[in-house]
């Protein structure tokens, strides 16, 4: 898993920084999912090694326009190049109806299938590798934050030793690399994860961004590998943040410690913070860092490869639960 910055400003871009988007990149997949789709991002797509052929899904947190301009003119060069991919895209209501509006009325005929869906707080995909989770944030508007959650995979196939116990190679093995339980032609009973190595824990990356501190953003974010939070102000413009529903830099350390993530990447920077102005972004690294160590200030073209978990302490790990509101 791997992580891509596209655009770290908020608001407006800047000469160093475009508006939101960001790329994880799924090479077990051969998969790019993008999660915002700020103006211009097609653009910084171009400037980055990322594939757009690959993007098959974009996440949407909500719909202010630092989120969503590109997006429309994203999906429409990905037709005119030919990239018939279909695209899967989630986001909040009324998404469907802003993407009809801009096709409909700039004359866009897509050259591939797009399906949208209306995200609520809890799953909203899941396959045989991954499961992606949203809760909602505090934000003006409508806003979600999403949980990316790589499921455990069992440890190295011991093929040797399924041979000594007289287990004949063939489809059975599939099973047995899965951690299943087979029952072979003579009755015994076998339980793939004897024969395997230690688990292969699953990676989770977590993206808050628009809202102020809030206890959804908390749970969203617990014991993740990685969590990308939003810090559009300073600690000493509070204030602001409280009017605008946004982040400081102290907040989003806040909600690191509350989760006890690993490692915390601050983003959504206000263009007010420039070098060489009184408050520059490395003091709101600062901020953060006093809370929360373990802090990263993302730029863009930031790229970073998520660590893999070897903890085969299974016994202190809770099974993953999704929030649901009611």
């Amino acid at each position: 898993m791997e992580i891509t910055f596209l655009g770290t400003s908020s608001g407006v871009p800047t000469r160093s920084r475009n508006v939101s988007s960001l790329a994880v990149r799924l090479p077990q997949k051969g998969e790019v999912w993008l999660f915002d789709c700020g103006e211009g991002t097609q653009h910084q797509l171009l400037r980055s090694e990322l594939k757009i052929s690959q993007i098959t899904r974009i996440f949407i947190t909500h719909l202010h326009g630092d989120h969503i301009f590109g997006l429309i003119g994203l999906l429409a060069s990905c037709g005119l190049a030919g990239n018939a991919q279909d695209v899967e895209i989630y986001g909040p209501a009324p998404l469907k109806d802003y993407i009809r509006a801009c096709t409909k009325y700039s004359y866009t005929n897509l050259a591939f299938k797009i399906t949208v869906h209306h995200v609520s707080p809890g799953i909203v995909y899941e396959d045989e590798e991954f499961l992606v989770s949203c809760d909602a944030l505090k934000h003006r508007v409508p806003a979600f934050g999403y949980r990316i959650v790589e499921k455990d995979r069992a440890g190295k196939f011991n093929v040797d030793k399924a041979i000594a116990m007289g287990i004949p190679p063939g489809p059975i093995y599939a099973n047995l690399k899965r951690g299943e339980l087979v029952t072979l032609s003579d009755g015994r009973k076998i339980y793939g994860k004897e024969l395997c190595g230690k688990p292969e824990i699953g990676r989770k990356i977590v993206y808050c961004t628009d809202t102020i501190y809030c206890d959804s953003a908390v749970e969203l974010a617990k014991d993740a590998d990685v969590l990308i939070h939003e810090a559009t102000f300073a600690h000493q413009e509070a204030d602001l943040a409280f009017q605008r529903l946004h982040s400081t830099s102290t907040m989003a350390a806040q909600t690191a410690l509350a989760a006890q993530v690993k490692l915390l990447i601050m983003t959504h920077f206000s263009p007010r913070y420039a070098p060489g102005n009184p408050l520059e972004i490395k003091d709101l690294l600062s901020e953060a860092r006093s809370i929360f160590p373990n802090t990263k200030l993302a730029y863009d073209f930031f790229t970073y490869e998520v660590p893999r978990n070897r903890d085969s302490k299974e016994e202190n790990r809770k099974p993953e639960v999704v929030s649901k509101k009611k």
